[in-house]
């Protein structure tokens, strides 16, 4: 095999609740991760030279060894010792810098790629493993669909699949640093915290509606009073008919649950002429049953 494309999905969160903050530094988390069908599309071919070439339709995407894309390719060149080299068109619809683990989805789908491409002979699990190594949704992303993330984020249970609904995902032009985020975030008997037991229950009994209800994200508490226009998206969501609406991660991209297509199309119309959101997408929840 001498080319591969793949598709790079985008998760968002329908949970995320941050327990405490671990004297190494680290924050630990019980989150609920979806894979949507939004995607980015990698373009891999084998080349002859022992060198990884990336090139991509944004201008600001590094397309040297602070992608992920290079640094996925790179710790399986250098562990199998792969005398070839690899040249990767990469293109990002996913929003960057925005809490929808992009980059490691990307990453996770190079690993992939280049698992298939060299006839490595690794498993799912396997890839997981080496994708830690590059960052913490990495192995999320190799293993898509539902699942709650616990740990710092790298326990993974996968739960059975979340109801199937329209997705309207709507990032405002700004970017958001997670670093900063986690730093703000403060955790005392006042902090709100989402039932992420009872969020699993309603996904369990595919009941949208009570995943609406149970839908939460302790981070919005900072991100939201830094950037007002993330509570303004989620209003505007609400108001066109979403089930409810939530920032994913850590920001600052906001995304809604819709009954019926009709309704988030009309939703995203609104969105559009709001000029709340630089960048808008209908999309839908995707599971990893063949689709």
């Amino acid at each position: 095999m001498d080319n591969i494309s793949l598709k790079a999905l985008a998760k968002i969160n329908l949970g995320l609740d941050v327990v405490r903050k671990r004297e190494d530094g680290y924050h630990e988390v019980r989150m609920i991760m979806q894979t949507v069908h939004l995607y980015d599309k990698l373009d891999i071919t084998k080349t002859k030279e022992n060198k990884i070439a990336i090139t991509s339709n944004l201008s600001y995407v590094p397309t040297n060894e602070n992608n992920l894309v290079y640094k996925a390719a790179k710790l399986l060149m250098d562990e199998f010792q792969i005398k070839e080299g690899v040249s990767v068109n990469l293109i990002k619809r996913i929003p960057v810098a925005a809490g929808m683990a992009g980059g490691s989805s990307d990453a996770a789908a190079m690993l992939y790629g280049m698992n298939r491409m060299f006839e490595l002979g690794l498993s799912r699990q396997q890839l997981m493993e080496r994708g830690v190594k590059i960052g913490a949704d990495v192995p999320y992303c190799l293993m898509r669909g539902t699942a709650l993330a616990e740990g710092i984020g790298e326990k993974l249970t996968q739960l059975p699949p979340m109801v199937k609904c329209p997705v309207l995902i709507a990032k405002p032009q700004i970017s958001v640093s997670t670093k900063f985020v986690y730093e703000n975030l403060k955790l005392n008997e006042e902090t709100v915290h989402p039932d992420i037991d009872r969020l699993v229950t309603a996904i369990r009994n595919k009941d949208l509606n009570a995943v609406a209800e149970h839908m939460g994200n302790v981070l919005e508490s900072v991100t939201i009073l830094e950037y007002p226009v993330i509570e303004q998206i989620k209003a505007q969501m609400i108001q066109s008919g979403a089930v409810n609406s939530m920032m994913s991660g850590s920001g600052p991209t906001v995304f809604g649950l819709f009954e019926d297509e009709k309704t988030a199309r009309r939703a995203y119309e609104k969105m559009a002429a709001s000029g709340l959101a630089k960048q808008i997408y209908v999309t839908s929840i995707y599971n990893n049953r063949r689709e």
